[in-house]
């Protein structure tokens, strides 16, 4: 039985409550450790480290802080091996995905900001008798929120940047998937990174999560996870004035033209319905095919899916591991339900699996579901699970309106060969990230975020370092 523990001031600690949340092994439903259940207290001791450690951190040259991030990147590749088998045992995700994304993608995380804040440079504007520049000055104590889908590879997403930016952090990771944190915790110490420059909490929202929201002086709060969790978040922090990025959730459109290369699309669609078991904000969920070619697809999408292994995360032929939670594989078993009192036709899957040894374990086969209109719950509510929709059009303009027809807008897929249509329909879709004859293709530099309710501001490149800044103006007279 594993027991975790916050990481304050360069120290790991236990709760101040002395009280601990089990944590489950998604690939066989057993308890397997506890994680702190922290609370306001925690978050106290966590902000006085956080802003005692604020003004040398922010004095720090640049190359000095770039240097601390790559140290830790450099740790973080030194023991991908063990962080991928704790990411995969934490979050139910085949071992090989963890090995190939989740943990390079987090070292690269780190790299990327330790050289992007070398080349971060400032504005000037001169007029006939001055000269106007800003200065982009790091804000002090602020708060990061990252999500179970992707553990260590969200949580350095933004806890990178911070600290390169010179700011002092509070980061609370999922309660769900916290283990690659905590061993963040070490490699952070490994690294000589001066006490309370980073700081982890773990435990839920409300007794973590909320207390950063709401304290006065945390300056930001950078959070990716659900809709209704950000709006609880916009609720509170607006009004206080706080800077916030909130990257949420996604019901994202897959359109596919008949003139598109058909089998890199079907390869590319597989993945992009089920990877990491359709746990990723950008999996397409709502694949709408040209009606020439629906049958065509609907009969080789259904073979390959049928295909792919539904197995323990370990298994190095598995294809779709283990849901995240109990909950949110009751959840995912509902909204598969609601498909059917929809009218919705079941082509494959919707049903949990019980691979033999892991008959505990949260297996549900990978989803594929005709008949239903865009507008039914079913398509217009994020289910985040293995679960597909295909629907067919005959027109651009009606596969263009279908895609725009949702509350969400954070990402969409456009399979064609016709550069004008390319250009014409990523213009005209409500989203911000549009993929061409691609999926999750990504390049650090751009700007990552949504539009409507997925999402308020951009992640990415130096879009996070102007968030995790405050600008100002100096004006000069000759």
């Amino acid at each position: 039985m594993l027991t975790l523990h916050n990481y304050i001031n360069g120290k790991i600690l236990p709760p101040s409550s002395g009280n601990y949340i089990d944590l489950y092994e998604p690939a066989s439903g057993q308890v397997y450790g506890q994680v702190p259940d922290s609370d306001q207290s925690d978050v106290a001791v966590a902000f006085q480290a956080a802003s005692d450690a604020f003004p040398s951190w922010s004095a720090l040259s640049i190359d000095e802080r770039s240097r601390y991030l790559h140290k830790i990147a450099d740790l973080i590749d030194d023991n991908l091996d063990d962080l991928a088998a704790a990411e995969s045992r934490d979050n139910g995700k085949p071992l090989w995905l963890a090995k190939k994304v989740d943990i390079r993608r987090a070292s690269d995380n780190f790299r990327f900001f330790a050289q992007a804040i070398t080349q971060f440079a400032s504005e000037s504007h001169a007029m006939t008798d001055a000269i106007n520049y800003t200065l982009r000055q790091p804000l002090g104590v602020v708060g990061t929120i990252s999500p179970w889908n992707l553990p260590l590879y969200l949580f350095t997403w933004k806890v990178a940047p911070a600290l390169a930016a010179g700011n002092t952090v509070i980061a609370k990771p999922s309660e769900v998937t916290p283990m690659t944190a905590y061993l963040l915790s070490d490699i952070c110490r490994q690294a000589g990174l001066p006490p309370g420059v980073l700081n982890i909490i773990h435990g839920d929202g409300i007794k973590v999560g909320a207390e950063m929201t709401k304290h006065p002086k945390i300056k930001a709060i950078s959070f990716t996870g659900s809709t209704r969790v950000g709006g609880e978040i916009a609720r509170v922090a607006a009004p206080m004035f706080k800077k916030l990025s909130l990257e949420m959730g996604g019901k994202n459109p897959n359109l596919i033209f008949a003139d598109c290369d058909y089998d890199q699309m079907l390869r590319t669609t597989l993945n992009s319905s089920f990877a990491n078991q359709g746990q990723i904000c950008l999996c397409g969920s709502r694949i709408l095919v040209q009606a020439s070619i629906y049958d065509r697809f609907k009969a080789d999408f259904v073979a390959k899916t049928k295909a792919m292994k539904v197995g323990h995360p370990s298994e190095s032929d598995t294809r779709v591991g283990a849901i995240v939670s109990k909950l949110h594989y009751d959840k995912i078993l509902s909204y598969i339900e609601i498909a059917k009192q929809e009218g919705g036709n079941i082509l494959c899957g919707g049903e949990a699996i019980h691979p033999e040894g892991y008959e505990d374990g949260y297996y549900i086969s990978p989803t594929i579901i005709e008949g239903l209109d865009n507008s039914c719950r079913t398509n217009q509510e994020e289910i985040f699970g293995p679960v597909v929709t295909i629907i067919p059009f005959e027109t651009e303009a009606e596969a263009l309106q279908m895609a725009n027809d949702s509350n969400y807008g954070l990402s969409a897929t456009l399979w064609t060969e016709n550069l004008s249509r390319a250009h014409r329909m990523a213009k005209e879709i409500e989203a911000g990230i549009v993929w061409v004859n691609t999926w999750l293709q990504r390049d650090l530099r751009t700007p990552f975020g949504g539009v409507k309710q997925s999402g308020v501001g951009r992640e990415g490149g130096f879009d996070a370092l102007k968030f995790f800044t405050e600008p100002k103006n100096v004006c000069i007279r000759y």
